[in-house]
Formats: structure tokens, sequence, C-alpha cells
């Protein structure tokens, strides 16, 4: 092959990865388009999911089971074994059962801050995003798309999300985390719609006597 040939050929082979790249962008957002849609549909959600922390080269895993329930107005109540964070979208509650403490803080706003709360929303800003495969998990056929963070001084770089093919739902998401830990966020059940007053996005004292409420806020 000709020196001129070949550069011809490596330019076509460029311009078709480039291309294929460019499709696959464009898939991924029409899906995560949908799903926003989707989300943006509902005033509220109560989903049960499992949170797990994995750190295979500290041989470390540890899994929990939580409830989230969530109103459209960012305010959400996250119940986890021995606590429970609460937030009325301006301050943060974090209940320490077994210490009989509450810390009160502001909402922590930075876009490293990832939570149950967040994550059917994370996509929507700060993401390049790309479409990986379709796959079957659990018998649901799921679209996989990896978001990679536009401002790399985040503590993530890649979280990975299986979204389902048929009801445009977030089922899973897996977030690579730079010092080598994996969080996984596993929604086990989904229920939109829900009545919930306002009262249940903070924390009443009256009803928890002797819990004493540390105020961390300045």
């Amino acid at each position: 092959m000709t020196m001129k040939k070949l550069i011809s050929c490596t330019v076509l082979m460029l311009g078709t990865s480039l291309c294929l790249f460019a499709q696959t962008d464009i898939k991924a957002k029409t899906i995560l388009a949908d799903v926003s849609k989707k989300y943006r549909s509902f005033n509220s959600v109560k989903a049960d999911f499992s949170y797990t922390i994995d750190n295979p080269q500290a041989k470390v895993k540890d899994t929990q089971s939580g409830t989230l329930i969530l109103l459209k107005v960012n305010k959400y109540k996250i119940t986890l074994k021995g606590q429970e964070l609460i937030s009325d979208g301006k301050s943060q509650w974090t209940y320490l059962i077994a210490d009989k403490e509450v810390q009160l803080n502001h909402v922590e706003n930075s876009p490293n801050a990832l939570n149950p709360a967040n994550i059917f929303t994370i996509y929507e800003k700060g993401f390049k995003y790309l479409y990986v495969e379709d796959a079957t998990v659990n018998g649901r056929t799921c679209y996989v798309i990896d978001l990679i963070p536009l401002d790399d001084k985040r503590s993530f770089f890649k979280v990975r999300l299986q979204i389902d093919k048929i009801n445009k739902l977030i089922t899973n998401a897996l977030i690579f985390d730079k010092n080598g830990n994996r969080y996984t966020y596993s929604i086990k059940s989904f229920t939109p719609n829900i009545n919930v007053s306002d009262s249940t996005f903070t924390f009443d004292s009256k009803k928890h006597p002797g819990v004493e409420v540390v105020d961390l806020r300045q």
C-alpha cells in the first residue's frame, strides 16, 4: 500500500470513528432526555434501594438497604440503618439514632455531593454522555450509559447508569471514585406520586425527646 493510500485509509477510519462517537452521544442524550421527562412528571417518589461501597484493593465491601422519599421541590428523607437524612431543601438534619444526636447543616450543593436524593437527576448538569450498550439485568433490558464529568476536579471520574428500556427509569448507578472506591445505588422498588406531608422533611425535636440537636451551620 502506498503512503498516499495509507493516509487516506487512516483519515477514513478516523472519520468513521468520530461519526460513531457522535452518534452514540446523540443516542445517550436522547435516552436521558426521555428519563428526565419521565421523572419531571412525578410530584413525589418513594424508592427502596441498596447502597454498596466496594474497594477491591482494600478488600472492603459493605451493603446497606434504605428508603428514599423525595418531593419534587428538592425535599427528601433518606432512611438507612442507624441514621436518617432529612432535608427541607435548605437545611439537612443527619439523625444518628444510636448516638441520640442530630447534626444540622446547610444543604450541600457541591457537585461532589452524591446521595440517593439526586441520583435520579445527576446526569442533567456537568457531564458528557456515552451510550455503551444494551444489557439484560435481572431479566430486564437496560440501556447502559456512562457519564464523564466535565470538571476533572470532581472526586469521581465516571458514573455508569442502567436505565430500564421500557419504563425509562434508572435502576442502577455505579460511581467510580478516584480513590478506588465504587459506590452502587440499586433501585429495588419505585413508587411515584405518593401522598406525603411537608412535616416529613423536617426533624421534629418534640417527637424525639432526649435527642440532642447540634447546629453546625455557620
